[in-house]
């Protein structure tokens, strides 16, 4: 009697990944592990996937940025030499690529910030979310993370009570500190330093500060531009450097794409010296000479701001700027004014809250990752995107870095995953 054949094997299972938080970090983990053959389920703390990134697609999504590679990586100040690790990955060209593979071509503007050619961040999202889904990726929405149970599952709250999850990797996307209503609030933090993970406090970045206006200023110029305008600053080793661009005055102070560019700088000042100043050319154009020349001339019966437009073209929002540091006798020496116009001293108090910031600075320490983004301390576990401690300028260099993360951190689960597979 012929022996009985022997049963089939099961199908092999696929390692899982769990990706927490649907930014583009998450998202982009989420492709990365399914195209490797990983099961992946995300899960969302919000009804929906990428919600700041649409925010920051409402005035014309700044996907990436041209700059050559070095300058690109620069950007990134005190982690450069790590985020140009993950850009090698995944630059500024793989991402209009990849963009393009999802039916969205790419335009370089004359800042050198690359857009989608509608400038809507609506259609990339949906054509992204529904090829994730097509692959496989499998999402749970209002899903919020609340750490691990003592036995090592996820725990989440979900729209039903408490669910429980567990997976042979994890990939933690939360998203910093800025815009919490969104869904990057930060709580993550004390979940984390209870596993004993270093996390930098976490601070506002790309924001606007504020200043001691009079009620004058602050009622009649609130929402006036300044621009262009050049900032004028000295580096820690004494060199000194400029930049053109545009801020705006505020009701509290002043903000703008020119001091989000410089808020690392005024920030570290402030906490080190309790203030910053920022001195800025309002008059970039003009000579300070020759402005002097104009403003020294006789004034006659003229009232000071009569003699300010009719000689120099000084009015509205530089006028009242001068009377806000400038005294009446400081006002009539046409040196000093003409001097005040060119190397105008902004004086901040504060970073505005870190609700209102575009991003935030802080998070969890490089140093206590390996080059996969994997947590040493907490193997299996991996980070990406603003939960990391970096920070980057506007202008198409936060999102990079977040998409490369994600990429890196995906990369690294399934090279992990890889080595822990009998052999």
């Amino acid at each position: 009697m012929p022996m009985p054949a022997p049963p089939a094997p099961a199908p092999y299972a696929a390692p899982t990944v769990a990706v927490v938080g649907g930014g583009p970090a998450g998202l982009m983990a989420a492709e990365t592990a399914r195209a490797a053959g990983l099961q992946v389920d995300l899960y969302e703390a919000k009804g929906s996937v990428g919600r700041k990134f649409l925010i920051a697609g409402k005035g014309g999504l700044n996907l990436t940025h041209s700059d050559a590679f070095d300058a690109f990586a620069a950007r990134y100040g005190e982690r450069s030499q790590e985020i140009a690790d993950w850009l090698r990955d995944f630059e500024a060209d793989a991402l209009r690529a990849w963009a393009r593979g999802l039916g969205v071509e790419t335009f370089v503007g004359t800042s050198g910030r690359v857009f989608p050619t509608d400038l809507k961040a609506a259609p990339l999202l949906r054509g992204w979310v529904r090829r994730l889904r097509e692959q496989g990726v499998r999402f749970h929405v209002q899903h919020r993370w609340e750490g691990w149970t003592a036995a090592g599952a996820l725990r989440f709250a979900g729209p039903g009570g408490d669910v429980l999850a567990r997976a042979d990797a994890v990939v933690l996307a939360l998203g910093g500190g800025s815009w919490p209503q969104l869904g990057s609030d930060g709580a993550w933090t004390a979940t984390l330093q209870a596993r004993g993970i270093e996390v930098a406090p976490l601070r506002p970045s790309n924001c606007g500060f504020d200043i001691d206006w009079t009620p004058f200023l602050a009622q009649r110029f609130a929402g006036t531009p300044l621009k262009p305008v050049v900032a004028h600053w000295h580096d820690a080793d004494g060199t000194a450097r400029q930049r053109q661009g545009e801020c705006v005055i505020t009701a509290t102070g002043i903000e703008g794409s020119l001091v989000y560019a410089l808020s690392p700088m005024l920030r570290e000042a402030i906490a080190r010296d309790g203030h910053a100043v920022l001195h800025l050319d309002l008059l970039p154009g003009r000579d300070q000479d020759e402005l002097a020349q104009r403003l020294g001339r006789p004034r006659g019966s003229r009232s000071l701001g009569e003699h300010l437009r009719r000689a120099a073209g000084i009015a509205g929002v530089h006028a009242a700027l001068l009377h806000e540091v400038l005294d009446k006798a400081a006002l009539a020496d046409a040196a000093r004014v003409a001097r005040t116009l060119k190397r105008f001293p902004f004086r901040l108090l504060r970073a505005r809250p870190i609700e209102e910031a575009i991003s935030s600075a802080g998070g969890v320490r490089l140093e206590q990752l390996d080059r996969g983004l994997m947590l040493r301390a907490l193997p299996g576990v991996f980070v990406a995107g603003e939960m990391l401690d970096w920070e980057a300028p506007t202008g198409g260099y936060l999102l990079t870095a977040c998409f490369a993360s994600g990429r890196r951190a995906a990369r690294g689960v399934v090279n992990w995953l890889a080595a822990q597979a009998p052999r």
